[in-house]
């Protein structure tokens, strides 16, 4: 086995970078509403290539907006449950649809399909240009299926860093709460993207700053698949997942 890839224990998933907001603090920068997204049998075809050699505890999909297109969603956690997985998250904004009736469907193949984590992102960036309404319709057939779930915000500087985006962030927090939901301790918005453009008055841009989210290239222990099927320098749609990770070395 590959030394570099031997302790690999989760894949994630990034389906698109299609999303239903335009947050100025995302690491990608802008969005569109709609672009590549994973091809679904690919992203189930590689789960269950990948558990039949390596031990894997979690798997995630996330985006841009996931739920965009939810069939890949569907798919990844459909192979994961089948290979016994543990951790089967999603992290969505949770603004796919305002039709009640899709809303309730989409919280409903969720949990048959295998998801047993939602993170729910939403802060005070994401409320500038995503509807709080249909989130929260989201979340209550969510919470409907009893299944685990958390609102997951995004902290500028630090949780207790004093600003006006923070302080927006504790309010929404507070209208779930009142929902029964509860928060995750969420992220600190690292200086890249749409974060470096539009905030970057709240950062030392003579500092060199650390992506609490890189692996260590030695040392991989969660692979992340691209929208286009790229991953560790290689894609999967060119090459079998198997191969790739056999076949990386650092300077890949």
């Amino acid at each position: 086995m590959n030394q570099y890839v031997k302790n690999l224990n989760r894949i994630e998933f990034v389906v698109t970078l299609a999303c239903t907001g335009r947050c100025r603090h995302c690491s990608e920068g802008e969005h569109s509403g709609a672009g590549d997204h994973i091809d679904a049998k690919a992203a189930a075809a590689l789960v269950r290539d990948v558990t039949g050699k390596y031990d894997i505890t979690s798997v995630m999909t996330f985006g841009g907006e996931p739920l965009l297109y939810p069939e890949t969603v569907y798919a990844v956690h459909t192979a994961a449950r089948e290979r016994n997985i543990p951790k089967r998250q999603l992290i969505t904004n949770g603004f796919f649809s305002k039709d009640q009736a899709k809303i309730k469907e989409t919280a409903r193949e969720l949990v048959q399909c295998g998801v047993n984590d939602i993170c729910i992102s939403a802060d005070a960036f994401h409320q500038e240009t995503i509807p709080l309404e249909p989130v929260k319709a989201f979340v209550m057939e969510l919470k409907k299926q009893e299944i685990r779930l958390r609102v997951h915000p995004a902290w500028l500087v630090d949780r207790g860093h004093d600003n006006p985006y923070n302080r927006r962030t504790i309010e929404i927090m507070k209208e779930f709460e009142v929902m029964g939901i509860r928060q995750s301790d969420g992220n600190v918005i690292f200086p890249s993207g749409n974060a470096l453009k539009y905030l970057s008055e709240y950062y030392d841009l003579n500092k060199s700053y650390t992506n609490p989210y890189e692996e260590n290239p030695t040392d991989i222990q969660a692979v992340c698949v691209n929208p286009d099927g790229g991953l560790l320098g290689d894609n999967i749609y060119k090459t079998n997942i198997l191969e790739i990770l056999e076949n990386y070395t650092p300077e890949d």
